[in-house]
């Protein structure tokens, strides 16, 4: 879940197009967006954990980047040796989550769409 989050600020940015890494931790994530965070971390591992066994941080920085369309995720090579049909699995899984974005809520706190 950490690498999740890591992944989750460097690959975001805030309303000055700024990294979100930069000016922000989890320490600033509000209640909700921790709480849907591991619900969410959960839900994967619990559908994918015997897959992903050998690197959960790898899967977790996958997991948000292959959820929200990036350029990069599962597919980029680093579970390639799982073979096709599993990689497909795994962004299926991860699509089937929808995208997030992190914002900037009016009390500072950083939430969840």
């Amino acid at each position: 879940m950490n690498q999740y989050i890591d992944t989750m600020f460097w690959s975001s940015t805030d309303d000055k197009d700024q990294p979100m890494d930069k000016n922000y931790t989890a320490g600033d994530l509000s209640a909700e967006a921790k709480a849907q965070i591991q619900k969410d971390c959960e839900t994967f591992l619990d559908k994918a954990g015997d897959i992903i066994y050998e690197d959960y941080s790898q899967a977790g920085h996958d997991f948000w980047l292959t959820r929200n369309g990036h350029g990069a995720g599962f597919w980029d090579g680093q579970w390639d040796h799982l073979g096709k049909e599993v990689v497909k699995q795994l962004v299926r899984l991860s699509k089937s989550f929808g995208e997030q974005d992190l914002y900037i809520g009016d009390d500072g706190k950083l939430y969840l769409s």
